[in-house]
């Protein structure tokens, strides 16, 4: 009945030894994890390293998590921290990538109109590609705000930046993030004709 608790009562059953609970903990989130690493680098091996240091950092600092925010939060931090941490280093490729398994899904098609679904995929990998061809921080920030519903002042404290700068950025990461569609989908236009 471990799944079905939350996020602190898996965390208080962590530190008082149960292994299972933060393994349950870690399975809740690695897709985001995984997904958030992917962010930052062309390779999926290179974000199951960041998504791998970034579980073994939370794991080692659980006790240091102080509630005061989201346990999500928390962790998306210690995943920023991890990624620039090595993007810095050099030890990392710099692009964006997507899950491929997990695509962006601009909104749900019905099941019984095939055009639709076919126009609504194709919407979702333009997005995809547009995203890509994003900058890390853009790509980071677009992602926890539409694909995590994160907050404003989430995504602050995950790259410690202030609210209104994360504002002033994802106010430009759209800008830029509509650029690149508009960019897509010109040479898409050229190719057809």
């Amino acid at each position: 009945m471990i799944k079905h608790l939350s996020d602190i009562e898996l965390i208080d059953l962590a530190l008082n030894g149960n292994q299972g609970a933060y393994v349950d903990l870690l399975n809740r989130h690695q897709r985001y994890v995984f997904t958030l690493a992917l962010r930052f680098v062309k390779s999926r091996e290179d974000a199951e390293e960041i998504a791998q240091d970034s579980f073994l950092k939370a794991f080692r600092s659980l006790a240091a998590f102080q509630r005061t925010s989201k346990f999500t939060t928390w962790l998306y931090s210690i995943v920023y921290t991890t990624a620039m941490s090595k993007l810095r280093k050099g030890k990392l490729d710099t692009a964006s990538l997507d899950d491929e398994e997990h695509p962006i899904i601009v909104q749900n098609a019905s099941d019984d109109d095939t055009s639709s679904a076919i126009e609504f995929k194709v919407r979702g990998e333009y997005l995809k590609k547009a995203i890509d061809n994003l900058l890390p921080d853009d790509a980071t920030i677009i992602t926890l705000f539409y694909l995590h519903e994160q907050s404003l002042e989430e995504i602050a404290a995950v790259i410690n930046m202030p609210a209104n700068t994360v504002k002033v950025k994802l106010h430009r990461a759209r800008q830029r993030l509509r650029a690149q569609l508009e960019l897509l989908l010109k040479d898409e236009v050229n190719e057809l004709l």
